[in-house]
Parts: C-alpha cells; sequence; structure tokens
C-alpha cells in the first residue's frame, strides 16, 4: 500500500492498494491509470474502473467523474514511474540478462539460468512463463506488459534471485516495457524477417532489437553472433561486446562441431584456449545458445571444468528440439520453428541423422506477414519426405488459405493438408514406421490455440500423451 502523493506529484494522502490500467482489474483502493494504447484510449473504461472500487485515476485530460484526478502530460511515461515507485524497484538488488534475437531466445534463456542456478538462485522471464526456485507461473507474453512485469520482478527480487534472465521481444522493445531496467548483460542470437505485422518494415524490426542493447550498463557487456549481419552491425555500433561464431573474428570461435541423434560435440577457442563440450542438445542452432551461455558463465565466474560437467546433463528444453519418448521405433521431435530459417535449421539437422524417412508437420499463424509462408512450406517440401500442411492459430483467417500460401506455387507433391491440428498430429503418427523420423513444428508446448473467437486450449505434447495412452 502506498499513498497517491508518493506515486505521483499531488497532495492527495490516498491510500492505493493496487495499480492497473485494466478496468477490469481493478479492485477496491485501486489507482486507475487511464493508459493510451494504439487502438484504445483507457479513459473510455473510467467509469467501470470507479464502479469496481477505483479511489484515483491518473488521466492526460480530466474528465466530469466523480473521482479523484491528476492530469499529467504523458500518461503511459508516468505510468511506468508509478509503477517503478509502487514496486519499490529503487530496493531491488538483482540483476538482469535480457535475450533477443529472432530464433534462440528461449533456449538460451533456459540454459543460462540452468546454469546459473549452480552458483546462486536465479530466475526465468519468457516464452514457457516465469520459474524460479520458489516462484512458477504462465505469462500470457514473452515479455510481459508493465503492469504485470513489475509485481513478478518484484517477487523475484524479494525471493533473494541473483540474477533474472529475461527473454526479451521485439514488441517488448517497440512498447518500451523495460526501458526502465538496465541489463548486466544483452544478448544477440540472430535476426531473421518476422513479426512484420507489427514493425511494417524489416529495418524497424531491426531497430527494435537494437534497442536493448541501449540498456545495458555502462560496466555490462553485449554478448553478440557476430555470424549474423545485424550481429556485426551492433558490433560495429557498440564498444563493449563480446562476439561469438564460427568467424575467424569471434572472441569465441566455435569448430569442430559433430552430431550425433541425442548428442553434440563441439569446441569453443577464446584467447588461444580451446574448450571442448558435449551435449545432449541437437543442431548447429543450439551449439550457438549454448556457446552464448557459456560465456555468460565465464563471465559469472564458472570454471571450464563445472561448464564441462553441467553442459553434458542439460537436457531438451521443453518445445525446443524436444525428443519425446513414447516407446516407439521412430523418433518424435517437437519443436517451436515457425520461421522458415528455423525451420529448415532443425529439418536438415534431422536429416543429417541416420532415418528412413523424415516426416514434417507445420501450418503458419494467421493474421501475420504472409510473405514467410512460401519459405516455410518451401523449407518443409524441399527437406521433408512427407510435409502435412494444418492449422497453427489461424485467428480470422481460413486455414485453407494460409496452406495455399504455404503451398504457393511449388512443384512438390510430397504433401496432404488436414486443417484440425489434433487430427493431423494423429495422422503423421500414424504413418510413422521404424526408423523415421516426426517433426512436429510450429507450436511447441504453447497451451492454447488462437482462432477467431479467441484463445482456446490446446497443447501439442497433450495431443501426443493422447494419441499413446489411447
Amino acid at each position: 500500500m502506498k499513498l497517491l502523493k508518493d506515486l505521483v506529484n499531488c497532495d492527495s494522502d490516498l491510500e492505493i492498494t493496487g495499480v492497473t490500467s485494466d478496468s477490469r482489474k481493478v479492485e477496491k483502493g485501486f489507482l486507475f491509470v487511464a493508459e493510451k494504447g494504439f487502438f484504445t484510449d483507457h479513459i473510455d473504461f473510467i467509469d467501470s474502473a470507479i464502479e469496481k472500487g477505483a479511489v484515483a485515476a491518473i488521466v492526460s485530460k480530466k474528465v466530469d467523474k466523480d473521482i479523484y484526478q491528476v492530469e499529467v502530460p504523458d500518461v503511459n511515461s508516468e505510468f511506468i514511474s508509478i509503477l517503478e515507485k509502487f514496486y519499490d524497484k529503487d530496493k531491488w538488488t538483482s540483476s538482469f540478462i535480457g535475450i533477443t534475437g529472432t530464433d534462440g531466445k528461449t533456449t538460451t534463456a533456459t540454459i543460462i539460468n540452468k546454469i546459473l542456478n549452480y552458483h546462486d538462485d536465479c530466475a526465468y522471464i519468457g516464452t514457457n512463463g516465469i520459474e524460479s526456485k520458489k516462484f512458477k507461473t504462465t505469462t500470457n507474453n514473452t515479455t510481459p506488459i508493465p503492469e504485470e512485469l513489475y509485481p513478478y520482478l518484484k517477487r523475484l527480487n524479494d525471493d533473494g534471485n541473483k540474477n533474472i534472465i529475461m527473454e526479451v521481444a521485439s514488441e517488448a522493445l517497440l512498447h518500451k516495457r523495460v526501458d526502465t531496467l538496465r541489463f548486466k548483460y544483452a544478448i544477440f542470437t540472430n535476426l531473421t524477417e518476422d513479426h512484420l505485422n507489427i514493425h511494417k518494415t524489416l529495418d524497424n524490426y531491426i531497430e527494435s532489437k537494437k534497442h536493448l542493447f541501449s540498456l545495458v550498463e555502462e560496466t555490462g557487456k553485449c554478448i553478440i553472433n557476430i555470424d549474423d549481419n545485424v550481429g556485426k552491425e551492433i558490433i560495429a555500433e557498440k564498444g563493449n561486446c563480446i562476439s561469438y561464431g564460427f568467424s575467424d573474428d569471434a572472441q569465441y570461435k566455435i569448430k569442430d562441431v559433430d552430431m550425433v541423434l541425442g548428442k553434440t560435440t563441439f569446441t569453443i577457442i577464446n584467447d588461444g584456449k580451446e574448450y571442448s563440450f558435449e551435449t545432449p542438445l541437437i543442431g548447429v542452432y543450439n551449439v550457438y545458445n549454448l556457446t552464448a551461455a557459456i560465456i555468460v558463465a565465464f563471465l559469472e565466474g564458472f570454471t571450464y571444468e563445472e561448464l564441462k560437467s553441467i553442459i553434458k546433463e542439460i537436457d531438451t528444453i521443453p518445445g525446443r528440439s524436444e525428443e519425446l519418448k513414447f516407446g516407439t521405433n521412430y523418433k518424435i521431435i517437437l519443436d517451436y520453428a515457425h520461421t522458415a530459417p528455423a525451420i529448415e535449421n532443425i529439418l536438415t539437422t534431422l536429416k543429417g541423422y541416420p532415418h528412413k524417412r523424415l516426416i514434417s508437420l507445420t501450418g503458419s499463424a494467421g493474421g501475420r506477414e504472409k510473405a514467410k509462408r512460401r519459405l516455410m512450406g518451401k523449407a518443409c517440401l524441399e527437406n521433408s519426405d512427407l510435409v502435412i500442411f494444418t492449422m497453427d492459430d489461424p485467428r480470422k483467417e481460413s486455414v485453407d488459405d494460409i496452406i495455399d500460401d504455404l503451398i504457393d506455387d511449388s512443384p512438390l507433391t510430397n504433401y496432404v493438408r488436414i486443417n484440425d491440428r489434433e487430427e493431423a498430429i494423429k495422422y503423421a503418427l500414424d504413418q510413422a514406421e521404424a526408423g523415421d523420423i516426426v517433426a512436429i513444428l510450429g507450436k511447441g508446448r504453447d497451451n492454447y490455440m488462437a482462432l477467431a473467437e479467441g484463445k482456446v486450449p490446446y497443447c501439442d505434447y497433450e495431443v501426443i500423451e493422447k494419441y499413446f495412452n489411447k
């Protein structure tokens, strides 16, 4: 509980029990912030906020309503300041580690969290929710909106977590959700065309990603994939970078990657010293993710011998190149890949392992950029023996139209169309024979399907589990 005058410039001694911009979440004693969104002005919901017990409102212009109002020039900026004060940000002691990029954020963040927890309590925030030793929950966004993020950060700080490892999505950077945080380490994984429905142009998308590196502490480090062109740009623009990749210019140079299904070995060279690792994670893309995590661990004081042992034990990340064990004589891989490069990466990796046929299943999100669909479909068709095209968060778009975009004008015919995703997964598993690999792509461990009427409960893993339980 805080006094209103301690949160915003005013003379009121009103006691504030909570802060929100969502009138549906207002409770007795709350401060309602009439935030301005891209499509909605929350002042339109002030009556509902008053009805539910709001005792004060932050507004850009006072309205004729029976509630104490504080007029401010920029409600959205003031909202962040209020959240900082309400949740005692000046008392936080945790450090922040941010990961951004098109692919690899979840895996890299999860690996870092797993490693750093060997020395100190640390927490993770990202696509797979929020997790620490004392707290676990799901979230609606990869990087939660500020009024959700700040109470989580206070909880994680109060629980004594030394580091909070965050996936920082481009949309969060665009909307300045983390602008008041300062990061000890910021990691760039890679960038390919994605989320243009939000950013409109590739240049805008790139600039949003780059923004994270302006939020690094003065003594902090930017850890950058130098094999990526945008990574090279960040290195050229920033003075506190540590680079990694296969490039001879990388400060942490990757070499000698060797893979069999279920095991990858690789070596990193830094300052003339070689460090060799073995991991159960598969694919060159995971070698990149692991290398970024290893750099953070070295910076945090881990020894090579410690890391060598830990990396060997880090198992599959849920929904990321995850091999599902249901006692079959064929392999089932569950992965979140939903961009053409990510799909190509995992399928070319799987093709490199001994197998009879590679069966893949994918779709493409509705209401998102259509240009990438042809490339996604092409990556599947050219790298699979059989493709099942199906739904993947179609929202208000026709699944048939989305599949048409995926197939485009490809001359290849090694596919079937099954609109219902559960039926499509059953079909893929029915077709699988001894020695095959079945790759279920796009949703990972997501727990919803976005349809025209909204999100409904759905999970690929649960569909697969039910198939075998029957």
